[in-house]
């Protein structure tokens, strides 16, 4: 990259510390998706056209450095420090999904049910970055997860499955 290590370590406090921002980038595009749902749409209807719209247009985040972060991911199962910063990223996403669901629901993001909802909503999305992460370091077979209309509805259904329905369907 053209850097010495000791500007590296200017900027950074550890090498896990290195690694954050390509672990949080595994999440930023799903986010930016989900803040824009609109209430009269489905999660799945909402997910098929957002992310299809970005594959076909320039995404926030470039695939090849999705893949990267979810391959990151997957090595925060044998490294603590990655772990921490994956895990407080996905508290991260919680805390966010309880704005979303809180205004989806009507009730404030604070709220007991809220807060559950959004913690199945963020697990969804942390196994499913987790579980194409191994997938793909493994060289297993990841088309059902390439494609935005696969991954949309696999990430729909998951997410309908873990709040027991409560988020997913248009609202009023």
């Amino acid at each position: 990259m053209g850097l010495s290590t000791r500007t590296i370590w200017r900027h950074f406090r550890s090498k896990e510390s290195c690694a954050e921002p390509i672990i949080v980038q595994g999440v930023v595009t799903m986010m930016s998706v989900l803040r824009s749902w609109p209430r009269q749409r489905s999660l799945e209807d909402h997910l098929v056209t957002e992310l299809g719209r970005l594959r076909r247009e320039k995404p926030p985040v470039d695939l090849a450095d999705e893949m990267l972060a979810m391959r990151m991911i997957r090595l925060a199962d044998t490294e603590p420090p990655l772990r921490t910063a994956w895990l407080m990223t996905c508290d991260q996403v919680e805390r966010e999904m309880c704005v979303i669901i809180g205004d989806r629901l009507q009730c404030p993001a604070g709220a007991l049910e809220v807060r559950m909802h959004a913690a199945a909503t963020a697990a969804v999305v942390r196994v499913l970055d987790e579980h194409i992460g191994a997938a793909w370091i493994a060289d297993a077979d990841i088309t059902e997860f390439t494609g935005a209309t696969a991954l949309s509805r696999h990430l729909a259904r998951a997410i309908r499955t873990a709040t027991g329905g409560a988020v997913g369907d248009p609202v009023a």
